[in-house]
């Protein structure tokens, strides 16, 4: 049985999981907060510093170069071509020893003549394992999972174990473990003085070329669909005690920002470390702060102009106070309150407050998740709210509200009451709040949200939007009184149509949204007009009685329905340019959030927008 550990793992990233020249990565890694690095061959190749200085940098950041990598195509059953590998090792290990580094990673190989038989490929690994030990060095020998006699780590450590050198041991990388679809329960039987090495990744689960989805699709840990607590486990279990490093091919993150992908690449090894030892496993937790319990949305914050007001009027909220410092109003209806912010800016959501059983915990806990701090300004009789900013922009407070707030920091005390009250529609609160995210940062908002709220995932889909794929990510409290559904436009292009651009919205809780809509349209709020066409379909695919099919064709309502019960939506139009509101209306255990149906919404708020545009127009054109 392996040790209790002292401290928490080490973490270390390979250079090519980041972009930029090679100064770049170890920078970013540096500040990140990694205890050090592989270096990936082709950014030392590309490098103007000597390997020497190379040391040196890493050296002055504070970074040790834990792995050089890769070396490929080792074993050959041409004894010229073996007798080539090895004097192209001996240059290697010149490398490693002006790095500083001891291990080299050697991968299985995938050339028409490697070795298929056993014996003769450990013979061939026991030579190279002796001229690296003359040097003082180390191989970690890793399957590849298109290797093409060794493709699994059963069968690398079978290798490993017949070749029996000191100084040969197994690389293990979850990626290649995993994709295959291998049970990596049996690791804990490994010697942990044989487990030189660990490389992480996480992925999509994808039905592709194995090589394919491992060149372009995986993803930092928490962002994809591996169990990797679960391989943790038993390499824990075996002993392992190096360092825990990212070897993760995205074509994202390698064109993304270094510093920015580099502090994700970071809290995603925290959180993975939180999760494996909350399995059970042998591992010092480094956050040390568990996610407190949320208890729902305390607020979302809009920023808007006058143009709102009737919206929210007619929706059925009163303004109920304005703040006393700040041009900020406060708008309730139910247990939902929404703030407007008169700052100026276009109609967005500036911020998100959840209701937490503990604020400070919260903020500590988002702080040792590298979640950056948001700076505030409040006056000295002002709540002072813990926030830090997410991903994508937006303000995420932490609060505890009214009566169960700690002294100083409830803010619904800095609000000056105006006596009003809502005659409602019947809204009861805020259901979710919808947030679609620039391309490059999908993954790293996913990831945030999760661990630095303790979201958890939910529902995930891809659909055809007017104007290209999107995919969608729900995250969510335990209880579901915290809801976020996360969007992402694929690949998109061009600016020919007036699509929305990252589109926001809030969708607010009814108990009948038939009766809801009726109050709002008779109020007056725009409401988004849905074709004729949606709802022969819809009576086409389910039984809606003729009535209430009537009522949805009237009032615009969008209804999806799975066997677990019903999600009705009406949306009012686009406010501003990229925010509108929802009110929803849910049935049974339904975990959806209208995706079945966001195509035909997208294609009427194209049109509705299409419309307010020509009419600006023609109104232009008529007055001059």
């Amino acid at each position: 049985m392996s040790p209790e550990p002292a401290a928490p793992p080490r973490t270390a990233i390979a250079t090519v999981c980041l972009s930029g020249a090679l100064e770049d990565k170890l920078a970013a890694a540096a500040a990140a907060g990694f205890d050090g690095v592989e270096i990936f061959e082709p950014d030392l190749v590309a490098s103007p510093m000597p390997p020497g200085e190379v040391r040196l940098r890493c050296a002055d950041l504070g970074l040790s170069i834990d792995l050089y990598q890769p070396f490929r195509d080792l074993d050959s059953t041409d004894p010229e071509r073996f007798a080539a590998s090895l004097r192209r090792a001996e240059h290697t290990f010149s490398v490693m020893t002006a790095l500083g580094t001891d291990t080299v990673l050697v991968c299985s190989s995938v050339a028409p003549d490697a070795v298929a038989d056993v014996d003769q490929l450990a013979e061939q690994l026991r030579v190279l394992a002796d001229r690296a030990a003359a040097h003082g060095l180390r191989v970690a020998y890793e399957a590849l999972a298109w290797g093409r006699h060794v493709h699994t780590y059963q069968r690398s450590w079978e290798v490993v174990r017949q070749a029996d050198h000191p100084a040969l041991g197994l690389c293990l990388d979850s990626f290649h473990i995993l994709s295959r679809g291998s049970d990596p329960a049996a690791i804990a039987d490994i010697p942990g003085d044989k487990l030189f090495f660990l490389q992480l990744a996480d992925a999509p689960h994808l039905s592709m070329d194995v090589l394919q989805w491992s060149r372009h699709h995986r993803l930092f840990p928490g962002q994809g669909a591996f169990d990797l607590p679960g391989l943790l486990a038993p390499v824990v279990a075996a002993g392992y005690t190096g360092p825990w490093s990212l070897e993760v091919f995205n074509d994202v993150f390698r064109q993304a920002d270094p510093g920015r992908a580099a502090v994700d690449a970071h809290r995603s090894l925290l959180a993975l470390a939180e999760a494996t030892a909350a399995r059970g496993a042998a591992v010092v937790d480094p956050v040390g702060e568990p996610a407190p319990e949320l208890r729902g949305h305390a607020f979302v914050e809009l920023s808007a102009d006058r143009s709102l007001d009737p919206v929210l009027a007619a929706l059925g909220f009163a303004r109920t106070g304005t703040h006393r410092t700040k041009p900020v109003e406060r708008w309730e209806q139910g247990d939902a309150r929404i703030l407007v912010n008169r700052s100026g800016g276009p109609v967005a959501i500036a911020a998100l407050a959840v209701e937490s059983a503990d604020p400070p915990a919260a903020a500590r806990r988002a702080a040792r998740l590298n979640a950056p701090r948001l700076p505030r300004e409040h006056g000295s009789a002002e709540a002072d709210l813990a926030a830090v900013t997410a991903p994508d922009g937006t303000a995420v407070f932490f609060c505890r509200s009214g009566a169960n707030a700690v002294e100083g920091t409830d803010w619904t005390t800095d609000f000056v009451p105006t006596g009003e009250r809502a005659d409602g529609i019947g809204v009861t609160g805020i259901d979710h709040v919808g947030l679609a995210q620039p391309f490059d940062h999908f993954d790293e908002a996913a990831l945030f949200y999760r661990t630095v709220l303790g979201l958890r995932p939910a529902a995930t889909g891809e659909f055809a939007a007017p104007f290209g794929l999107v995919r969608s990510r729900a995250v969510v409290e335990e209880q579901r009184r915290v809801r976020l559904a996360l969007t992402v436009s694929l690949l998109r292009r061009g600016e020919w149509a007036p699509g929305v651009s990252e589109p926001q919205y809030v969708a607010l809780a009814v108990d009948d949204v038939v009766e809801a809509a009726r109050a709002a349209r008779a109020a007056g709020a725009p409401l988004l007009a849905i074709p004729d066409n949606y709802y022969a379909d819809l009576a086409a695919r389910l039984d809606i009685p003729a009535e209430r099919l009537a009522a949805y064709r009237d009032l615009g309502v969008l209804h999806e329905e799975t066997p677990d019960g019903t999600y009705r939506q009406v949306c009012t139009e686009v406010l501003g340019g990229r925010l509108f509101i929802a009110l929803v209306q849910r049935t049974g255990t339904h975990e959806g959030y209208g995706w079945t149906d966001a195509p035909v919404r997208m294609a009427a708020h194209r049109r509705q927008r299409l419309a307010r545009q020509q009419a600006a127009r023609s109104a232009g054109s008529g007055s001059r």
